[in-house]
């Protein structure tokens, strides 16, 4: 079976790595525009499914599973981006401050007659956040390219007082506990088994 990840995401990349599948990275062409009036579920799925979508349109095999995933963060009715420069990062960090930011997290698998999402919620809940703690953070840490200025994986962990989630790789970027269930129903056998050393 072959696997492919639509995403250029290196977290993605790393996260999948983790199943121990032999698996492709592939770029999606997909307009990442926001629509008026979309809330952030919503446009977390449609993101994550035409990821899939558009890699699937290239990719003519009776034996392929693709899987596409993006991840929608919002503080209240507004969709955080990810900040690009240090000054609003530390701006959209100090609007999070002592508030509870939710994450959607989507995740879409195509296989040969068939396809699946599932998307899990994560609520991060900041702790009271100064202004020089904030610009000290993205010095170190450098999330410009992460929605919600943090990379909790790394420092960002320092920022929280709670997080509430079924599955925390969910708040990385790709939910392997429903990848994994989504990827059983495909027919891929997870955990794969081990191979025998090669002499």
């Amino acid at each position: 079976m072959r696997i492919i990840l639509a995403s250029t995401s290196p977290y993605r990349r790393k996260l999948m790595s983790r199943l121990r599948l032999p698996f492709e990275a592939v770029a999606p062409d997909t307009d990442e525009s926001l629509l008026n009036g979309e809330a952030a579920r919503d446009r977390a799925c449609r993101l994550a499914r035409l990821k899939a979508e558009s890699v699937a349109a290239n990719t003519a095999s009776e034996s392929t599973v693709i899987i596409g995933s993006d991840q929608v963060a919002s503080l209240g009715d507004t969709i955080l981006r990810k900040p690009g420069t240090p000054e609003r990062a530390i701006d959209q960090l100090l609007k999070c401050s002592g508030a509870t930011v939710q994450f959607w997290t989507a995740v879409s698998v195509i296989w040969p007659h068939g396809y699946q999402q599932r998307v899990i919620p994560c609520a991060v809940t900041f702790r009271a956040l100064s202004e020089t703690e904030a610009a000290h953070y993205v010095e170190i840490d450098d999330p410009l390219a992460c929605a919600g200025s943090f990379k909790w994986e790394s420092l960002g962990i320092s920022l929280f007082q709670k997080l509430e989630t079924q599955d925390p790789t969910s708040l990385e970027g790709l939910p392997l506990i429903a990848l994994c269930e989504l990827l059983r129903e495909a027919g891929v056998d997870l955990p794969l088994a081990a191979q025998p050393l090669q002499h």
